[in-house]
């Protein structure tokens, strides 16, 4: 459950969030134009950039949390893969997923690698697990990302633009995927794909002018879609000509 309260972020004097209250309870796909303030409102749930207002994970504070706290609340699959050290190997790098479970000074438990295990089995990409992340494609990459996200084993998980840049066969793979994490998370998408949130069938939040509107049924609509966009589509489809 994520309670949110006048949240508002301003960055060099530009309102890019304003005024926003929402109660989510349930699957959420986050849709608007580039620059509208998407990826800003799902980097406020996990307190990554400075916002104004409150956010209750789940009844806590994410301002008054420890990072590993609210790391078993939360967490946030960006778009792209970026890591200091891209010949760090799959295997590891999905155990960084159990940071929040480690002891200081201790190294990461029998239990931590086998619940890494777990999920590169589910992705089926345990094969790759000696792989170095520079050596994987673009979409055995992203499920590396949606790996380490699912070792965390928080109740809520953020994917900003899953799909970006893949072809359509792991478009299909990573779409089947995140339809599969609904039954176990709590799933915010943010993605410019109409077909793919159509696909997983969440309710709304259309992001536009640093504001936003919740649609629980009926967004995806020809007449819906040509208001918001200001384009005509036909079956999800923008139409060129």
């Amino acid at each position: 459950m994520i309670e949110i309260d006048s949240l508002s972020c301003r960055f060099d004097g530009t309102s890019v969030l304003e005024n926003i209250s929402l109660d989510i309870d349930s699957h959420l796909s986050i849709l608007g134009a580039n620059g509208s303030g998407k990826s800003t409102f799902a980097k406020s749930l996990c307190n990554l950039v400075e916002f104004q207002g409150s956010i209750h994970l789940n009844s806590h504070d994410v301002k008054e949390i420890s990072h590993k706290q609210r790391a078993k609340l939360i967490s946030y699959i960006p778009a792209k893969l970026e890591v200091y050290d891209p010949y760090i190997e799959l295997f590891e790098f999905v155990l960084l997923g159990r940071f929040a479970y480690k002891k200081s000074f201790f190294e990461y438990t029998h239990q931590d690698r086998q619940i890494a295990l777990k999920y590169l089995r589910l992705l089926n990409i345990e094969h790759l697990k000696n792989h170095t992340l520079h050596s994987l494609s673009s979409g055995e990459q992203q499920l590396a990302l949606i790996a380490s996200a699912l070792s965390q084993e928080s109740d809520i998980i953020i994917l900003d633009e899953p799909t970006a840049n893949l072809d359509p066969y792991n478009s299909r793979v990573i779409a089947q995927h995140i339809k599969a994490l609904q039954r176990s998370h709590q799933v915010i998408l943010i993605t410019h794909d109409l077909h793919l949130a159509a696909f997983v069938n969440s309710a709304v939040l259309f992001f536009k002018d640093a504001k936003a509107d919740f649609y629980k049924n009926n967004f995806f609509q020809n007449s819906v879609l040509q208001k918001l966009y200001g384009v005509e589509f036909d079956n999800l489809a923008v139409r060129y000509e």
